[in-house]
């Protein structure tokens, strides 16, 4: 299946996805194993792994963890992280595992690009009786810093219709499938290391800013980093993950 046009643009940014987007503390994958009932060595499948930031958390916590991703180049840092033989190339869509194949199956920031209700059925289709989703959204909080105010309208001005902001949302997908529990959402916030490089990082790993004409790009870039060496940075900065959590629904495979 063919990606979203904004979502094949991770491919040109992969190591700025890599050094710029948020690490996961073992609070966020505790919090989703303890909700979903997982015990360590539980065959965990993370969708749409990118660079493995989430599949590198919930190795950290014992979980047998297969992860896929479309994308070749951020699959290569994938591999190079937690082994080839852990490493899937396939698409929410057409998921290349087993029926039946695991306990649990987690989606970081990816879960707009889905068809939903494709993916709904192929996520419903690898999991064992009883098995769980999480859907993970992070937030970066730069209210702390003296030019978040600025930044942020910047790069808000620039985003086109998309997904995330625009695409229907992940619960109301889960109650039109009906083969699921009702869907609910838990919160925590951890911080993150914050300066200029890192900032820059995470947003040329934005979908839109990385599709962006290559002079507006670096354009952007330049503004964005000037503004920030020129305010004050914290050492760190809130980061607020949100997790959706549900579960295949009694009587469903």
């Amino acid at each position: 299946m063919e990606l979203h046009p904004l979502a094949a643009r991770f491919a040109d940014v992969a190591d700025a996805y890599e050094r710029g987007r948020p690490e996961y503390p073992p609070a966020v994958v505790g919090a989703i194993a303890a909700e979903l009932g997982l015990e360590p060595g539980d065959a965990v499948l993370d969708l749409a792994a990118g660079t493995g930031k989430f599949t590198c958390a919930l190795l950290g916590i014992g979980m047998d963890v297969i992860a896929v991703e479309p994308l070749s180049s951020l699959r290569e840092i994938l591999a190079a992280r937690i082994g080839e033989e852990r490493v899937r190339a396939g698409v929410a869509e057409a998921i290349p595992l087993a029926d039946a194949s695991v306990m649990a199956v987690t989606v970081a920031d990816a879960f707009h690009w889905f068809d939903h209700t494709i993916a709904l059925a192929e996520i419903q289709r690898v999991l064992r009786p009883g098995g769980g989703l999480a859907i993970i959204s992070t937030v970066p909080d730069w209210s702390g810093a003296s030019w978040a105010h600025e930044v942020g309208e910047l790069v808000a001005d620039l985003r086109p219709e998309h997904p995330h902001f625009n695409g229907v949302r992940w619960q109301d997908s889960v109650l039109a499938a009906k083969e699921w529990s009702a869907p609910r959402e838990i919160r925590l916030t951890t911080v993150q290391p914050a300066d200029a490089e890192r900032t820059l990082d995470y947003l040329l790993s934005l979908s839109w800013v990385a599709a962006l004409p290559k002079p507006q790009r670096e354009e952007t870039l330049a503004l964005v980093d000037a503004i920030v060496r020129a305010g004050e940075t914290p050492a760190v900065l809130p980061l607020h993950v949100v997790i959706g959590l549900t579960a295949l629904a009694a009587g469903n495979p």
